[in-house]
Order: C-alpha cells, then structure tokens, then sequence
C-alpha cells in the first residue's frame, strides 16, 4: 500500500466507527487479540467493504478529560492511517496508561505494527 496524497478523502464518518456493545462483544469474544506497546487490540473480520475501529478507555487512564483526550488521539491516528488497515475488519482498540505519555510518531509506529502482527 502506499501513502494517500492530500487529494485523498481522510475523514472519519459514523460508518467507520463501532458504536454498539453487541459489537464490541462479538470482536472481544472471536477476535484476535494483540498486545501493543500503547494499547491492546482486538480485530476480527466482518461481512463488508469497509474497516471499523471502537475505542475504549478505562478509568485506570485517568478522569473523563483524559480518556477523551486518548481516544481523540486514537480516532486521529485511525485517521491518518486508514490506508493501512485492510478492508473488511473490525478493530477494537484499548488504550494503556503510556499512550498519555508517547508521541504521535511512536503511537503510529506501533499502530502499524501491529496492523503487521494481525495478518
């Protein structure tokens, strides 16, 4: 895969986003988990087109500013990145304690890596 350029649509509709707790059930219960530096993620493959990502973050993160701060970082990072994640699978991302901590470099280098573990 390659790079988008800035012609690229990078936006991030309600479609690409895992909103439900049947949902994030089902990709808890059946999907692959893999452990990352800065979070552990869940994925399973799905019935569309399209990739799907859910956050979460505990309240062991911090208070409610925190987490949404976390999770922002996180929708941002899927954002930039979408080119990356093959079509057709759900991701469920928790977030650890270090990613308050880490860089925007160092979270998508682990973001990709990971996307290579899950292959």
């Amino acid at each position: 895969m390659t790079a988008p350029d800035e012609a690229t649509d990078q936006r991030f509709p309600k479609s690409d986003r895992i909103l439900k707790r049947e949902l994030f059930r089902r990709v808890y219960d059946t999907g692959k988990k893999i452990q990352a530096r800065f979070f552990t993620a869940f994925i399973l493959p799905n019935s569309q087109q399209q990739s799907r990502i859910g956050i979460t973050a505990t309240r062991k993160t911090g208070n409610s500013v925190e987490r949404n701060r976390l999770r922002r970082r996180v929708r941002e990072l899927y954002r930039r990145n979408k080119w990356r994640v093959p079509p057709g699978i759900d991701i469920v991302i928790n977030v650890k304690d270090g990613l308050a901590r880490a860089g925007y470099d160092e979270i998508e280098k682990d973001f990709a890596k990971m996307l290579e573990r899950s292959r």
